[in-house]
């Protein structure tokens, strides 16, 4: 099945890693696995794939041309070169915050002193960046990871990026979610909505790619 032959697919996947100190960052417990299960399924339809990856333990999936960035500017600015393309999918655990200086020499622990303010700042929003670009692609699909009300938050993300898809699972799940082999997806689109069965991520992204599909053609 070679059904997406002929497209350009961008994946962004895994965690981004903002710098505190040069030995102390900012991170999340994502895997990677879910992205690197998209793009690799996507190769497999025949799509043109460039995985964008946060910093992982993962082989490039076979047909794949991956680039590897560590912090989310990184991971913005990596996206944007990939572009233009007829579908993005932004699977990435994108930090929303990143320390506004980060040290230049490892921070101390400082006799009598027991806290430290660190202050942050946003970083930019890629999926909704994307999804208002000038180079927009034909479908922008984004990912929800909630640890609760996790269909409300997706249906606003929905509207507050400017996606067409978002694939919404909760996390903080033994077995499932982050660090895990296993997922459990309810895609969300403006008009409805797809509950995909319990399983491995190769699996869903396979049945993610499916609506994918279905959604270029409408």
């Amino acid at each position: 099945m070679r059904a997406l032959a002929g497209l350009r697919v961008v994946v962004s996947a895994g965690p981004t890693f903002e710098d505190i100190d040069p030995v102390r960052f900012i991170g999340n417990r994502s895997s990677g696995k879910m992205g690197f299960a998209i793009a690799a399924a996507a190769a497999r339809r025949g799509a043109d794939v460039q995985l964008v990856s946060g910093p992982v333990a993962l082989a490039t999936p076979d047909g794949v041309s991956r680039i590897d960035v560590r912090s989310a500017a990184q991971m913005h600015a990596a996206v944007f070169a990939a572009l233009p393309a007829d579908v993005y999918i932004g699977a990435a655990a994108v930090a929303d915050f990143r320390p506004r200086a980060p040290a230049t020499a490892k921070i101390k622990k400082r006799p009598g002193e027991d806290s430290m303010v660190l202050h942050l700042v946003r970083n930019a929003d890629i999926l909704a960046d994307v999804a208002a670009s000038d180079v927009r692609p034909r479908l922008v699909v984004g990912f929800a990871a909630e640890t609760d009300e996790v269909t409300q938050h997706a249906r606003a993300k929905l509207s507050t990026k400017g996606a067409d898809l978002i694939a919404a699972n909760r996390v903080g799940i033994a077995g499932r979610g982050f660090e895990a082999d296993d997922n459990v997806l309810v895609l969300h689109w403006r008009d409805g909505s797809r509950t995909l069965p319990p399983g491995a991520k190769t699996a869903l992204a396979d049945a993610l790619l499916d609506l994918v599909q279905e959604r270029l053609e409408a």
